[in-house]
């Protein structure tokens, strides 16, 4: 699949959308952006049947992938790219590479508890608009008093990841985690979290968190925005932005990338528990944040790593007759179940 037909759904800001963003910079791939409003309802991912409220959203071809772990594991299995892939390559650092993901995704303190830090009078936490939003979100209500109180556990948890760095894989003064010669997956996966954090002003008191503490782990960082920046200058065909429209015309009438995953595997523990077969109707949905948003389809592939299903369009757009993408989540953070489930089963 050529790297031309990526479109990607992002808003500004998204600290989850940038770990994606940097990748493609990084290996010089050229894509088209959709973007999107900072709250729901977002009417672009409705038209292609897709209820999934979180961002950011790829598609390659006719295939739309969830989840920024399965974006980046499907981009990294591009090969008709400008630049070498991005991944480890032996079996040591690929599962340092593994579990650096998990400790910034999942371990210690989670991306919802990392608003806790969030300077409280920052003027999108006086948008009652966007409150309301986050709410649904991420299941509470981001309020003052409760960040407060949150705030110093939340504090210890990033210091421990920031130590964790300082004084174990960059302590020998390497450049990248994985003593590569060039920013790989792996410094996507460990600097997500703690970049998207220290360049919020007042987020992090700088008596505990500056480059006097943690030195190599902000020159680390600075590195890093260096990387990102010459590859972006370096690139030939830098990103555009298309409309909804134009981006939902653009996948129906795209080929299908991903022939290879067709089959349900009946081994699976939750295919054999729900009795799941190619074509019955499912319900799919994260089981962190933004669980309200629950997307519903025909079942067209399941394994231990991913799940397939077909969504069906409001309209072809023009496509030649086509009105149904295949969406791709992972399986790792989301739920299965057979039927249309509604939003009180959890």
């Amino acid at each position: 699949m050529a790297s031309a037909d990526i479109i990607f759904y992002r808003y500004e800001r998204s600290p989850y959308a940038r770990r994606v963003e940097w990748y493609l910079a990084l290996r010089g791939i050229p894509y088209r952006e959709c973007l999107q409003p900072l709250v729901m309802p977002r009417p672009d991912l409705a038209r292609l049947g897709i209820a999934y409220r979180r961002i950011p959203v790829l598609a390659i071809g006719r295939d739309v992938y969830l989840d920024t772990r399965l974006q980046l594991r499907k981009l990294e299995e591009l090969d008709d790219t400008a630049a070498p892939k991005l991944g480890a390559d032996t079996p040591e650092a690929m599962a340092l590479e593994r579990l650096l993901s998990l400790l910034t995704t999942d371990g210690g303190t989670t991306f919802s508890g990392m608003t806790s830090v969030l300077p409280t009078d920052m003027p999108l936490l006086q948008d009652e608009a966007f409150l309301r939003d986050r709410a649904d979100f991420l299941g509470f209500e981001l309020r003052p008093g409760t960040m407060r109180q949150a705030r110093p556990e939340a504090l210890r948890e990033m210091a421990g990841v920031f130590a964790l760095l300082e004084t174990t894989l960059l302590a020998d003064g390497r450049d990248w985690v994985l003593g590569t010669a060039r920013a790989g997956l792996a410094d996507i996966e460990a600097i997500w979290r703690l970049h998207w954090i220290a360049n919020i002003p007042g987020a992090l008191p700088e008596r505990f968190f500056s480059a006097a503490v943690y030195p190599k782990v902000y020159a680390w960082m600075g590195r890093f925005d260096e990387a990102v920046a010459a590859a972006r200058a370096a690139q030939q065909q830098k990103s555009r932005v298309v409309s909804g429209d134009q981006a939902a015309r653009a996948i129906l009438s795209s080929a299908l990338h991903d022939e290879g995953l067709l089959d349900v595997d009946a081994e699976d523990h939750t295919v054999a528990a729900e009795g799941l077969a190619r074509g019955d109707l499912v319900t799919v949905w994260p089981t962190d944040t933004g669980a309200s948003g629950r997307d519903r389809g025909r079942l067209v592939a399941m394994n231990k790593d991913e799940v397939v299903f077909e969504t069906e369009a409001e309209e072809d757009g023009g496509s030649g007759g086509n009105r149904t993408v295949r969406v791709h989540a992972p399986r790792h953070g989301f739920k299965v179940k057979k039927g249309d489930v509604g939003a009180l089963l959890t």
